[in-house]
């Protein structure tokens, strides 16, 4: 069955500072070392002006036992400290991979207890079946799907934007 048609959205269209909207019920998906590490239709995104969204996966819906702390961590102005997550699937290992807000912020209380991944550092992620493209750069985590329209930060010569 092939994924339902959806309507395009420009990066451009959303606000700053970032708001958290439910992901509609999607089937979103993360494959990494041959294996399902998450599957969720509870995701909510983040939207950011000139970013593609990062989709947040409820931590029940995570294989959480295959993520260790990374001991980096990075502040966000509106969202508060994130904390990073080293992935490992038998011997394979994705560095800072995924990161988690234990302790939002007022106004993104809804992605506490919830990861996001980088789906660059990922085999593959998908959104109701769609394979995303991650966004360009390596401290971006956005997911690029056919609906999502740029030009997106992140690439190079983009970080004055």
């Amino acid at each position: 069955m092939a994924p339902a048609q959806r309507t395009a959205e420009s990066v451009w269209d959303y606000p700053r500072p970032p708001a958290v909207r439910a992901a509609h019920g999607r089937l979103v998906e993360v494959w990494f070392g041959g294996r399902l590490v998450a599957s969720t239709r509870h995701a909510v995104r983040v939207l950011e002006t000139s970013h593609p969204p990062v989709y947040y996966l409820p931590a029940a819906d995570v294989a959480t036992e295959l993520l260790t702390p990374a001991g980096a961590v990075s502040y966000c102005e509106w969202k508060g400290q994130a904390r990073y997550w080293d992935l490992g699937v038998g011997d394979r290992r994705a560095p800072e991979s995924a990161w988690s807000y234990p302790e939002p912020l007022p106004g993104y209380r809804e992605i506490r207890e919830m990861f996001a991944f980088y789906p660059g550092r990922m085999d593959r992620c998908t959104v109701d079946g769609e394979t995303v493209r991650a966004q360009e750069g390596d401290f971006y985590g956005g997911w690029i799907t056919a609906e999502i329209t740029g030009p997106y930060k992140g690439g190079p010569g983009t970080t004055a934007w």
